[in-house]
């Protein structure tokens, strides 16, 4: 015991020693969360000790601007909080889906919010709420109650100090990266937290975003990725606007993108009282279908959206970069929209989830189309026991986009359904199939509700191909899982062993002969256009005609830099694409009337919503839905301003979507 305290009295006064035993733990605890157990932690301190030291240093980095308080102690303990803060939340997250926390997530912190009754009870959400508050009661305490160093600040001393640490942890990264230790691309972002820590992970997502700016950027290298006299005689792409190819027959373009859709006969050990997707099982004997690789695993659904409508890899930007939140808030992009529009098509988005989610109310704006249907503007919405809306909404979505407009329409349809938490107890009163077989309970109550809500999804894609097949003109659905689900899989459990393998059909209306070929996300749409005769597109046109090039992805990731980052040589250093005046809803929300009765108001229309509400002068007022034709006020007015009122539709975030006029 002497010794121990000798040892104490000698070394920990010393607080740099403090902070070195201080980041050992922290990472400890931080990689235990992250992978849900304390010995896979310690294997992986054990197995990599350098990936380890790096995050160590890291740690240290952040908590040696402690050497700059005179409350030491305290600084210590706040900053030794931001680093647990990060692995609880890493933590919780990975325990819903497969992939980790990252710098990103911190842009949608809104988002975060709005989903939380969907991942966690109410019970929960207190508890959080009480362990935070007693977390700040604490803090304040310690604050207060902390001891002080006994003498005064060596500032140059002290800064010095923070200096040294902070190059230590610069140069050791740097040793680790040039070393081929830790890795400055994550191919897999989940398989990369395990690989280079937690810690690391998280910072190399803040540090890396966009795509790299090619080593030889010029015109003549953009211009000279395509054949001479391939985009005209100048080398520059132009989109066409023929009206030529306006009057050829073209077929309705619709792509589904089926949330968290994949065959369960896939996962080994499971067994089921029947067949959760027998009809989509049966399209694939008769249409053309294969496999198709998806850049992220249980989430990510907007980066497979972003792959499908511009050919560009996800993976060309930062580990866990969503363009959605990133370069397309403010820019234009090249995509299918803008591509098939040149050919007289009309471009519509459709999802039965939140509207600003993924900022997909400004985004699609800037991706070309013409109308974004989501949740806001449904009405007669089933929900899951797990608050997510139905997908056999979206039949009747469909057609009323199909039949907004004379001309062909492009449509782009994403589901929600199938998304998780699933419930790891019984959720379900007499499901329609049981799960019989399963490793552990908790799995057999994860699939029993999962393979239950594909089930409906299968009912819903055999609904919308029946009443396409009667439809009057020629259509084309092009359906797909988005990635498997967050049900804690690994690439062994699966008799494919690959966690990145979704499914597509190809299904028309018109006899198309079926042909078989397995394809990632980012091909699937130049190769339902090459069927077509389609070749609109500058990124349609390379990959349709380069594929086969053996730099075919270096010069994929360099036109995409230079059509979001760059100069854009390839269009003659313009951007061809402006934003659309794109409309909320296909359906227009309309006033027709304002009528009072006694003391009370009340607007009566057409298409209103549950999320319509009434709104003066900008400001949103306390409505009652009646129904799809009456609103009623509750809240008191000046008679003067009644005649000014408008409706409003506006999510559960409270972001207006649409005024109407």
């Amino acid at each position: 015991m002497d010794k121990v305290k000798s040892f104490c009295s000698k070394y920990l006064k010393y607080h740099v020693v403090n902070l070195l035993i201080l980041s050992f733990l922290l990472v400890l605890i931080i990689e235990t969360l992250g992978r849900h157990s304390p010995i896979q932690a310690v294997v992986f301190m054990v197995q990599h000790p350098l990936v380890y030291l790096s995050n160590m240093a890291l740690v240290m980095a952040l908590l040696s601007v402690s050497f700059l308080f005179k409350r030491r102690f305290f600084a210590t303990t706040l900053l030794s909080i931001v680093w647990l803060a990060l692995g609880i939340v890493n933590g919780v997250i990975l325990s819903n889906r497969m992939t980790p926390f990252t710098v990103k997530d911190l842009s949608n912190l809104n988002e975060a919010v709005a989903i939380v009754e969907n991942y966690f009870s109410v019970a929960t959400v207190i508890a959080f709420i009480v362990v935070v508050a007693l977390l700040v009661l604490g803090i304040i305490v310690l604050y207060r109650k902390a001891p002080k160093k006994p003498t005064s600040l060596n500032l140059k001393k002290d800064i010095a100090a923070v200096l040294i640490v902070l190059v230590g942890a610069f140069g050791i990264v740097q040793v680790g990266q040039k070393a081929g230790v830790l890795d400055t691309f994550f191919g897999n972002l989940a398989i990369g937290y395990l690989d280079n820590g937690v810690c690391y992970s998280f910072i190399i997502t803040w540090m890396d975003t966009g795509i790299d700016k090619p080593a030889e950027y010029s015109a003549e290298t953009i211009q000279g990725i395509f054949d001479e006299g391939e985009l005209g005689d100048d080398g520059i792409y132009t989109p066409v606007s023929d009206d030529n190819l306006r009057v050829k027959h073209r077929p309705n373009i619709i792509f589904l993108q089926l949330e968290s859709f994949f065959d369960p006969y896939l996962v080994k050990g499971l067994e089921f009282s029947q067949d959760p997707i027998p009809y989509f099982r049966s399209l694939k004997d008769e249409y053309s279908t294969g496999t198709l690789t998806v850049p992220s695993v249980g989430a990510g659904t907007a980066n497979i959206e972003f792959e499908v409508m511009t050919g560009i890899s996800a993976k060309f930007f930062g580990p866990g970069e969503y363009p959605y939140k990133s370069v397309l808030k403010k820019e234009t992009c090249e995509t299918t929209p803008y591509d098939l529009k040149s050919l007289g098509y009309s471009a519509h988005a459709i999802h039965n989830h939140r509207g600003a989610f993924y900022y997909r109310n400004v985004v699609f704006a800037n991706m070309g189309f013409d109308t974004f249907t989501c949740l806001e503007y449904m009405n007669n919405v089933m929900k899951t026991p797990k608050n997510w809306a139905k997908d056999g909404i979206l039949t009747e979505q469909i057609l009323s986009a199909m039949e907004s407009t004379e001309n062909q329409d492009y449509i782009y349809t994403i589901s929600v359904q199938g998304h998780g938490k699933y419930p790891n107890e019984e959720t379900l009163t007499n499901p329609v199939i049981t799960c019989d077989k399963a490793a552990t309970e908790e799995q057999k109550w994860n699939y029993e509700y999962y393979v239950n809500q594909i089930y409906e999804m299968d009912l819903f894609i055999k609904e919308l191909t029946d009443v396409l097949s009667t439809y009057e003109e020629d259509v084309i659905l092009v359906m797909y899982g988005d990635h498997l689900p967050a049900l804690d899989m690994e690439a062994d459990d699966l008799t494919t062993g690959d966690l990145y393998a979704s499914q597509y059909i190809i299904w028309d209306n018109f006899g198309m002969s079926k042909q078989d070929v397995d394809l990632t996300t980012y091909e699937l749409t130049a190769e339902v256009f090459d069927r077509l005769n389609i070749s609109v597109g500058m990124i349609t046109k390379y990959q349709q005609n380069h594929k086969g090039d053996k730099d075919y992805l270096i010069n994929l990731e360099a036109l995409g830099y230079d059509m979001l980052y760059g100069k854009r040589y390839i269009y003659g250093e313009t951007n061809p694409y402006v934003a659309t005046n794109m409309k909320m809803g296909v359906k227009t929300i309309k006033v027709d009337e304002i009528v009072q009765i006694g003391e009370n108001y009340y607007i009566k229309g057409q298409n209103f919503t549950e999320y319509s509400k009434i709104s003066l002068d900008g400001k949103i007022l306390e409505t009652v839905y009646l129904g799809p034709t009456i609103l009623a006020l509750k809240d008191k007015v000046d008679p003067e301003d009644a005649d000014k009122m408008k409706v409003s539709q506006v999510e559960k975030n409270k972001e207006v979507l649409s005024t109407t006029e």
